[in-house]
């Protein structure tokens, strides 16, 4: 299968234009990413950065949501975190909580450094895993003005709890740390990393709805890409040993600047965001800018790419009324 655009997921309007660039993060890293411009853009202007979902690529859903705000008058870049798709790292299909949240950074350190955007007019967007990176960097980097996050997921609660927390133990914890630790054992012999898999297929008949909700995204026509990781032979095993011990969303409760955080309402993942959004305004003499909206009868991938579900217009305000 081909991805259905030229290797996007998604088609570019005549109003819009997208250039390859690249950066660097904290670590040396080199990012790339494709920088999304209004074609009639003036003057400087508010930019966005956005990442995700958790193993995809800028060719996707970060693209989509990138080109639509650049058709409604921002600056926005759509980036490959480290180690995947075309961004460095010399290790490969591995994710890191501490890196993954840098590399948000290092695209603020892009953006506000660019002659036609305003550096105090600079906000980033995370789908699905990278909503989670996306809270850890707001509440570490002050110049974050305003952040959405879309059909978030804590990649951390999930990898060290489980589903609905169902394998929240520490007996549970350790044997999973066995069996990863057991195969970095293998992959150091191997000299190469085993790959996961990305969402299965063939589907099974009796898959639950959110395996088939991946799917009809991932491995169809719909949101197939070449480098996507989901669409292709996932993740390296080993990838989630290090979210098992690192809560992301530990200091959410101090994030001063705007966020807006979006599910759908029917999605498996809902309770990600509502259980963030309680954390982060708990107690928190900064809670008036934090907005959760949950989105009736969505499910978790029609914020992926169903602009018919995605509230582009209020996250265009939410950006507009934060990022002037």
């Amino acid at each position: 299968m081909n991805s259905k655009y030229n290797g996007y997921s998604f088609p570019l309007r005549d109003t819009v234009t997208r250039e390859k660039v690249r950066f660097h993060n904290r670590y040396g890293i080199e990012l790339t990413g494709d920088l999304y411009l209004p074609r009639d853009a003036a003057g400087t202007l508010a930019a966005v950065a956005v990442a995700g979902p958790f193993g995809a690529v800028k060719e996707q859903c970060a693209g989509l949501y990138a080109e639509e705000l650049a058709s409604r008058g921002f600056a926005a870049v759509a980036f490959d975190p480290s180690f995947i798709g075309e961004s460095g790292g010399a290790a490969r299909n591995v994710a890191s909580p501490d890196i993954n949240t840098e590399d948000f950074c290092a695209a603020v350190d892009f953006l506000s450094t660019r002659d036609f955007v305003d550096p105090e007019r600079v906000g980033i967007l995370g789908i699905c895993g990278w909503g989670g990176m996306a809270l850890n960097a707001a509440a570490m980097d002050t110049r974050v003005k305003a952040t959405v996050t879309s059909t978030m997921y804590d990649m951390t609660r999930v990898n060290a709890k489980g589903y609905f927390d169902a394998a929240d133990s520490a007996d549970a914890r350790y044997e999973m740390k066995k069996a990863l630790n057991a195969q970095r054992t293998e992959d150091y012999k191997n000299g190469s990393y085993a790959r996961a898999g990305g969402v299965v297929d063939p589907l099974p008949e009796d898959a639950p709805f959110f395996v088939k909700d991946y799917y009809d995204y991932y491995k169809t026509e719909r949101g197939y890409t070449e480098r996507s990781l989901n669409s292709n032979d996932g993740w390296n095993v080993t990838s989630s040993l290090s979210f098992l011990n690192m809560p992301i969303l530990h200091y959410s409760s101090e994030i001063r600047s705007a966020v807006l955080m979006i599910h759908g309402e029917k999605a498996h993942s809902c309770y990600f965001s509502k259980d963030a959004f309680a954390g982060m305004v708990k107690d928190s003499p900064f809670a008036e800018n934090k907005e959760l909206l949950i989105l009736p009868d969505a499910v978790h991938t029609d914020l992926y790419d169903r602009k018919d579900i995605i509230p582009f217009d209020k996250i265009q305000r939410f950006f507009q009324t934060y990022l002037k």
